[in-house]
């Protein structure tokens, strides 16, 4: 069973950038699919980016397209999102998400495809 650790969030100006981390420990990344969401207070938990094994095909939420990239590191077992060109609706607390399944390609940005979460980490963007 893998351990999610996300790291990496802060206080950020609009148009800025963070690179948020996600640990994974228990197992090996390159054995799992995985998924970067979000959760502004109030609002539903919303898909972010995947990275789905095996192929290695990614996808990205519709507001983020563009601004962001998850990429993964094999040897130091981790995931990340860069963003870039921070917006205020991007705050939020990011949560980083696995599965040691295969899901089908466009059921990577539902949150029920997901058996293992982190704790999340909180990205402000603000003036």
């Amino acid at each position: 069973q893998v351990q999610l650790q996300e790291s990496g969030g802060g206080s950020v100006q609009p148009g800025g950038s963070l690179r948020l981390s996600c640990a994974a420990s228990g197992g090996a990344s390159n054995s799992y699919s995985w998924g970067w969401f979000r959760q502004a207070p109030g609002k539903e938990r919303e898909f972010v980016a995947a990275f789905r094994r095996g192929d290695r095909k990614i996808t990205y939420g519709n507001s983020v397209k563009g601004r962001f990239t998850i990429s993964r590191d094999n040897l130091k077992n981790m995931v990340y999102l860069q963003m870039n060109s921070l917006k205020p609706e991007d705050t939020a607390l990011y949560y980083c998400a696995a599965t040691s399944s295969n899901p089908i390609f466009s059921y990577m940005s539902n949150k029920e495809a997901y058996t293992y979460w982190g704790q999340g980490t909180q990205v402000t963007v603000s003036s």
